[in-house]
């Protein structure tokens, strides 16, 4: 149990009230922030990636649909894999309420993989999820992205993830890629996220961070992996507790 101090309203209000002011130190920093990385360079994709769709192979500029930007969400799932990444699945539980709105937002929301897609769509099933899920088997897509690795790369340690080049044993790992795509159909890589950058759009970390005891990362990997399951996998009964509105 947190060992808070515990004081009369008039110090627990000019206390919250100081800290205010940190918190709005936080949110003008996000924003600024977030108009520099409006302002980064583009990089101009060339090559023609070609995916596995539930509507048939479609190539990166058929993920825009009748949208010119495109985020990519990058799902460790490999071919043939029989481990479901917890932390993937945290994230990506956020994504259908999100895309709900960002489709009338001039932004389409993929998910990608490199497992074919007989293997993500029994899963996305059993977790519940309506987003679209495909498939980058049969291109490049997933190791240009730098989320995938072969073999050959991970023996000789040359392994780039989130801007940084060391050995690495992983040949899946998650990030976000965002894409947009002008008047011409010349399509950009305008900006990536990876590793922690993932913690942005997973919300139920704002409601921990808000709580006495916070996202309880306490070991034994003190970070999600010490309590975060697959959401049909929680054994906590007192999530079969009636809450306040049952």
């Amino acid at each position: 149990m947190p060992s808070n101090k515990v004081v009369s309203r008039e110090e627990w209000f000019q206390a919250h009230k100081a800290h205010l002011a940190r918190e709005k130190e936080l949110t003008r920093l996000r924003e600024r922030i977030a108009a520099e990385r409006r302002e980064l360079p583009w990089l101009k994709i060339r090559k023609d990636y070609v995916f596995e769709t539930e509507q048939g192979p479609k190539n990166l500029a058929g993920l825009f649909g009748v949208n010119s930007q495109l985020i990519v969400y990058h799902f460790m799932f490999g071919p043939g894999s029989t481990h479901r990444c917890e932390g993937c699945a945290f994230l990506a539980d956020h994504i259908d309420g999100a895309d709900q709105h960002l489709r009338h937002h001039d932004v389409s929301l993929v998910v990608i993989s490199r497992a074919p897609l007989a293997e993500l769509l029994p899963y996305r099933q059993r977790m519940g999820w309506k987003f679209n899920w495909v498939s980058s088997y049969a291109s490049d897509f997933n190791f240009d992205m730098q989320v995938s690795f072969t073999d050959r790369q991970i023996a000789a340690g040359d392994t780039t993830y989130n801007f940084d080049t060391r050995p690495r044993t992983s040949k899946e790992l998650p990030g976000t890629s965002v894409f947009f795509r002008d008047d011409n159909g010349d399509i950009f890589l305008t900006f990536m996220s990876r590793a922690r950058g993932g913690e942005a759009q997973i919300g139920a970390y704002d409601y921990l961070d808000m709580t006495p005891k916070g996202r309880n990362e306490n070991g034994p990997y003190h970070g999600l992996m010490d309590w975060v399951r697959l959401h049909d996998e929680y054994q906590d009964s007192r999530a079969a507790e009636p809450g306040c509105c049952d």
